[in-house]
């Protein structure tokens, strides 16, 4: 039978991207599953964003978010890149959706 490894979705502004990648290197090493945002930097750093039109970012933003939560859905528990205590209004949501859904939540910094 094979190992149940605990499933850990990161949550948090983008803009910490140093910070999402150590603590899934650290995390996975640990021994668990870690999902993340496919798309680490901020928003107008990113490439992909440049030859797009507001309403079109806008949409693809949404799906974003949800498809993040379907993400939490799928994990045992979340752990916020609170970086500087920094907590977003995308991940304050994040967390309460975590929250409302049973999930444990750790933070980078208390």
């Amino acid at each position: 039978m094979a190992k149940k490894y605990k499933v850990i979705t990161l949550c948090g502004s983008t803009k910490f991207k140093d910070e999402f990648i150590k603590a899934e290197n650290e995390l996975t090493l640990k021994g668990n599953v870690v999902l993340s945002c496919v798309f680490l930097s901020h928003n107008s750093d990113c490439d992909i964003w440049q030859n797009m039109m507001e309403e079109q970012q806008e949409k693809i933003k949404a799906m974003l978010d949800e498809i993040h939560k379907r993400k939490i859905d799928m994990a045992d528990e979340i752990f916020v890149i609170n970086k500087g205590g920094y907590i977003g209004s995308s991940t304050r949501s994040e967390i309460e959706y975590a929250t409302k859904t049973g999930k444990k939540v750790n933070y980078l910094e208390k």
